[in-house]
């Protein structure tokens, strides 16, 4: 039963790392049992009252849409702010937003560019702050992600996940979270396009102690085989535009088609945190086939980040 005892010890969610596999764990069956609540309506309201204040220096569909469904779905509201729309937009200092909006909502969600920022929001607020992206990690990606893979597999511990592209906050939250669930993640990108050394020494130190496995190559072949998860991103994220012509080079030889994915299982999973390019990064045979589940994934935007505004809002610290 949800609402009784919390999850999370601390009182915001920035990054991957700051769970332990049991949290990790925990979390996805908070998520599984919210989503088998909300098909059967739920009896009580955990956030009834409770108001979410949505900070976007970033543009957005699956974030906005799945956190103020949320929260309406938990008896809660939710309130859109933009930088365009609000003083952030005119200058004030992260320090005196969160601290002004922590007398008027109950939770916080930002989703911007600097890490930086989030982590500030979170240290001068009183109210929780959850990670909607940043320029480091999109832990609440990677969380859904799990949750579909969990779901159609029916365990994480020992799959390998084959990320294929541009080493970017996906793949950072995508390799701390599968070396929380005993999974082996591999990343294969262009070389000055991997992973951060931080997040992947990070990822490693979690993996030595749940049997992990955490891989950084350069050839996407090797990196697919036998895999039971093949995962890509866009090459040119929001931000990268200027870059694209040089990006659509370096990335040519990592598109996911149907000679790729031929060297992962028969029954592997295609998945992808959208929106996705067809005949860039992946071809239209690939993400429109049977093995996709990027619509499942997306859904299950809703469902993981009901779990943290759960465990974050409705229980007592």
């Amino acid at each position: 039963m949800y609402g009784i005892k919390p999850i999370l010890k601390q009182k915001d969610f920035l990054e991957m790392g700051e769970l332990t596999p049991e949290q990790l764990a925990d979390l996805l069956d908070l998520a599984g049992e919210l989503k088998a609540r909300m098909h059967a309506g739920y009896s009580d309201l955990p956030l009834k009252g409770k108001i979410l204040g949505m900070i976007f220096e970033k543009n957005s569909t699956r974030t906005r849409v799945s956190f103020e469904t949320g929260m309406l779905q938990l008896g809660g509201s939710a309130i859109f702010l933009s930088s365009q729309d609000s003083q952030l937009g005119r200058g004030e200092p992260i320090s005196d937003t969160a601290q002004v909006l922590s007398e008027y909502v109950d939770g916080l969600m930002i989703r911007t560019h600097e890490h930086k920022r989030a982590q500030a929001l979170a240290e001068n607020a009183t109210v929780p702050v959850i990670n909607g992206l940043t320029d480091l990690e999109h832990p609440c990606q990677a969380l859904a992600d799990l949750l579909t893979i969990k779901e159609l597999k029916g365990e994480l511990k020992g799959l390998k996940l084959a990320y294929i592209g541009d080493g970017n906050n996906v793949a950072h939250s995508l390799l701390i979270a599968g070396a929380l669930a005993g999974m082996h993640v591999i990343c294969a990108s262009p070389s000055g396009y991997e992973p951060s050394e931080e997040v992947v020494e990070a990822a490693a130190r979690v993996a030595q102690d749940t049997g992990a496995k955490v891989e950084i190559v350069g050839d996407p072949y090797e990196a697919v085989e036998n895999a039971d998860v093949i995962y890509c991103d866009v090459w040119t994220s929001m931000g990268q535009e200027l870059e694209n012509e040089k990006r659509l080079k370096d990335f040519a030889d990592y598109q996911v088609n149907e000679e790729l994915t031929a060297c992962a299982k028969e029954d592997y999973l295609f998945m992808h945190c959208l929106p996705a390019h067809r005949g860039e990064e992946v071809t239209a045979s690939v993400i429109d086939s049977a093995h996709s589940v990027v619509m499942r994934q997306a859904g299950n935007r809703l469902h993981a980040q009901k779990a943290l505004l759960v465990d974050l809002m409705a229980t007592a610290r």
